[in-house]
């Protein structure tokens, strides 16, 4: 089972192909399931403390990390990220939440919280 689930994501961290219309993402307990992209919202954060090039990959990963993420794109050159996410599985403030928490203070850009 881990070898399957490392396998996946090998496939889509190099690239993803052929995943179509739905989208997919990690749940709770690990498994992974179908997300439309018309029910993600984006949230967009400036991120403190990113001072090396390995930085954003923490970040990513702090952030990829809560339940409800779908994807998460950093720019280290502005220091901020925006993630795509379900907004009836998590919030952008336990996104920010996470990121801050791996030691990388986050706030949200945007202040439009639909």
């Amino acid at each position: 089972m881990k070898n399957t689930q490392i396998a996946a994501v090998v496939v889509l961290a190099i690239g993803g192909v052929g995943i179509g219309a739905a989208a997919l993402m990690s749940d709770p307990i690990g498994e992974r399931v179908a997300q439309s992209p018309a029910t993600l919202q984006t949230a967009s954060f400036s991120v403190e403390n990113m001072t090396c090039a390995t930085c954003p990959i923490t970040v990513r990963r702090a952030m990829e990390g809560v339940a409800g993420v779908h994807d998460v794109t950093i720019d280290y050159e502005t220091k901020t990220a925006t993630a795509n996410f379900d907004p009836a599985r998590t919030t952008a403030g336990a996104i920010a939440a996470a990121s801050t928490n791996a030691g990388y203070p986050a706030e949200r850009n945007d202040e439009l919280h639909l």
